[in-house]
């Protein structure tokens, strides 16, 4: 084994593991930075363009939510097994877990795909203003020809995240955002020639984007020299059914868990459109903004996640704990830093996106809601992520249904319309099912890794 292959050793102490951590979590984070410009772009460039294609784009976007995060989720269970086998140095078995990855992956992707497709021949009956309809339709056929290269991609960057090569993914992942907001601004509004396709034009550039992340991640695992092992074991590696029950085992229960909660995130959204298109497009601006949070926390729990699973290969739950809370600490002070941005700056972003009075007024009485919900997604992120890295994932399961569909959905409704709060309530009952979600991971962790301690003794 290379040099460059060989797992640093995990070094003692809270102060190395929290160094530990932002090593392997930064170049995560300016990939997700990345993403959060793209999602800020996009909604700008649409909202800009019409309230009609910001409130579709909304229902849109946060319908798909569901799937990709299934998708991505799906691609998770990778994770805590090639950490393992990285740990022990066994880099030609991971080159064949990794091609079982793939097989099963596509497989649920596609599965993923026809479901949203018979979703798209029954869009009329989910409640949605009329006049959007005509809007929504391109646009959710182009969002759907993404979902396989979504996958895809994400199969390899959890790979290369599990073998602490995280800045590889974290490249690719800003030229495609680069290209993503050029070809925004040439196919929205019609420059340089181009046609004028509005919010189709944006569905377009975002296709284009997911289509080259996974060639040029896939270009670079068949190219370096340093991958040799990894290729020979993906190449000389066959599909074999223990390999991917093992990888099925990992990866439903992380998919179920993320389909619950962006499922009632998505569900939120329809309860908006019941509302009319300003709320509806209120929504979706609050909610992008919520994602500059999401993905700031998202990038220090998958380094979390990673760590986890190193000492999950050695069997330290001393260290597996300490890893997991050096990442709560850091996740804290980050949500400290978005709330403080959201309530300081937060009338200056929500004016980026839509010019439209209503809106941008609709939007701003959403703050409070957006601020108080940032230390429960924070919580939630880090120890499901921490429960993901210790390979014990199906407690994420039914901790993420009773949270987000049992608790979540019911508390959505009951707020925003018997308790006549309208929008304001469905943003505020994100933080009652993220709070039970938070308390039952956290619960659950440190559950198996005391359980798994006394074992070991």
């Amino acid at each position: 084994m290379s040099n460059t292959d060989a797992p640093a050793p995990m070094a003692p102490g809270r102060r190395a593991t929290y160094l530990s951590i932002l090593r392997l979590g930064l170049p995560i984070l300016i990939g997700q930075l990345g993403m959060i410009i793209v999602g800020f772009a996009d909604t700008k460039m649409v909202g800009l363009y019409s309230t009609e294609a910001l409130a579709s784009a909304s229902f849109v976007n946060n319908l798909f939510n569901v799937c990709i995060f299934a998708c991505v989720g799906f691609t998770y269970g990778l994770t805590p097994l090639v950490g393992s086998l990285f740990t022990q140095g066994r880099l030609r078995a991971i080159g064949s877990l990794l091609r079982n990855g793939v097989a099963v992956n596509l497989a649920f992707a596609l599965l993923v795909t026809a479901i949203m497709t018979v979703v798209y021949f029954n869009l009329h009956r989910m409640g949605q203003p009329e006049e959007l309809l005509p809007v929504m339709r391109p646009y959710y056929l182009i969002y759907l020809s993404g979902i396989v290269p979504v996958a895809l991609f994400n199969v390899f960057a959890q790979w290369a995240y599990a073998i602490r090569r995280t800045r590889m993914p974290m490249w690719i992942i800003l030229a495609a955002n680069a290209l993503n907001i050029f070809g925004n601004w040439l196919l929205i509004y019609g420059h340089w020639g181009c046609p004028e396709l509005g919010l189709t034009g944006a569905g377009i550039s975002t296709l284009i984007a997911r289509i080259v992340c996974p060639a040029a991640i896939i270009w670079v695992f068949c190219t370096r020299s340093d991958y040799r092992e990894y290729r020979r074991g993906f190449s000389e590696g066959r599909l074999e059914r223990r390999l991917a029950s093992q990888v099925s085992r990992t990866s439903w229960p992380v998919a179920l868990q993320m389909t619950f909660e962006s499922g009632s995130f998505s569900a939120a959204a329809v309860m908006a459109g019941w509302l009319g298109a300003i709320e509806l497009a209120a929504f979706q601006v609050t909610v992008i903004i919520g994602t500059l949070g999401f993905c700031v926390y998202y990038s220090m729990a998958a380094a979390v996640s990673v760590l986890v699973s190193n000492a999950a290969g050695l069997g330290d739950s001393p260290l597996m704990r300490r890893t997991a809370f050096s990442g709560y600490h850091i996740l804290l002070l980050l949500a400290t830093c978005a709330s403080a941005c959201f309530m300081l700056f937060g009338p200056e972003i929500i004016r980026q996106f839509t010019r439209d009075p209503a809106v941008i007024a609709t939007a701003l009485s959403l703050i409070v809601p957006l601020m108080l919900y940032q230390y429960c997604d924070a919580t939630q992120i880090n120890f499901a992520n921490a429960l993901r890295g210790t390979s014990r994932v199906m407690p994420m399961v039914w901790i993420a249904f009773v949270s987000y569909v049992i608790v979540g959905l019911p508390a959505t409704y009951l707020l925003a319309f018997p308790a006549g709060m309208g929008i304001y309530g469905i943003l505020l009952s994100f933080s009652v099912s993220l709070f039970i979600a938070a308390v039952l991971f956290l619960v659950y962790f440190i559950r198996y890794t005391r359980r798994r301690t006394r074992k070991i003794s």
